[in-house]
């Protein structure tokens, strides 16, 4: 297939590439590929097999390297070409540029030399997952990943408690089953949530139900691919003193009777004596 030979502005144009089904780039991010005069990408091998499958001949052009450990040889590099009134075209691994993903540095260098920055968008994991998500999209917070360690997940989900959107994180698959579990903990277990994982690809799947379920159902999976997590706002309403046993028992399979004592309380705005009451209560019910 022959692709449009345009004349680019010199300057800095990102590139989306899709996130699993290859036909999913735009003609534009083709052609942007196809007229660039230099080409760098976060994953060289990824954007020199796209373009093999698009028929998009790299015409004697090299594809140079730049990621998180790039460091600023590289991006020296690429602004030494924007310097000399080239058109450089980035593309990340997979996914919109700089969403969770290198390039912001390069980004705002370029911005800050005078030079253009455009993009051709395309293919975002966040968006896709919002649409299959069955949660509210009016209003949403990209977290990127949570902290790999459980106090540091914990702290980062208490922060985000509160926000008046839904919530959407990427996860590993090793890490999915605690991470849902701290956040059936922290954000409350009857909140909407869901994971949606290798969108657009062959084996695409989307789980929806409270994130207490979610997090027990994952627990008893071995879940792979690239995942999403979306988890619907706070609903404002402290729980019950019917829930709170429920929440409280959740709380303590992973925590001591303290920290679910704070977490508890913490997550639903209730006193901490009274969380507390309730804990001991349910222990001693336990013990019987």
């Amino acid at each position: 297939m022959n692709h449009q030979i345009v004349r680019l502005t010199p300057g800095l144009h990102f590139v989306a590439t899709p996130i699993g089904a290859a036909r999913d780039i735009t003609l534009r991010a083709l052609d942007v590929l196809a007229s660039a005069d230099a080409l760098a990408a976060e994953d060289t091998r990824s954007l020199r097999r796209l373009m093999e499958i698009h028929g998009v001949p790299l015409a004697g052009r090299r594809v140079l390297s730049y990621h998180d450990h790039s460091g600023p040889g590289a991006r020296a590099r690429l602004m030494a070409l924007l310097a000399e009134g080239r058109s450089v075209a980035y593309a990340s691994e997979a996914g919109m540029p700089l969403i969770a993903d290198p390039g912001y540095d390069l980004s705002r260098a370029a911005a800050e030399a005078g030079h253009t920055v455009t993009v051709a968008p395309g293919a975002s994991a966040v968006l896709a997952a919002l649409t299959l998500a069955g949660l509210p999209t009016d209003a949403f917070f990209f977290a990127g990943f949570l902290p790999s360690a459980s106090a540091a997940r914990r702290k980062r989900l208490e922060a985000l408690r509160a926000v008046p959107g839904t919530l959407v994180f990427y996860e590993s698959p090793n890490r999915i089953a605690a991470c849902l579990a701290d956040a059936a903990t922290v954000l409350g277990g009857t909140r909407r949530a869901a994971v949606a994982r290798e969108l657009t690809k062959k084996f695409e799947e989307v789980i929806r139900m409270p994130l207490a379920d979610l997090a027990e159902t994952v627990a008893e999976r071995t879940l792979k691919g690239e995942i999403v997590v979306l988890v619907d706002r706070t609903d404002s309403t402290t729980v019950s003193e019917f829930d709170l046993p429920s929440e409280i028992g959740r709380a303590l399979v992973s925590h001591s009777l303290k920290d679910a004592v704070d977490l508890v309380s913490r997550a639903h705005d209730l006193p901490r004596r009274q969380v507390y009451q309730a804990a001991l209560t349910l222990t001693r019910n336990r013990d019987e």
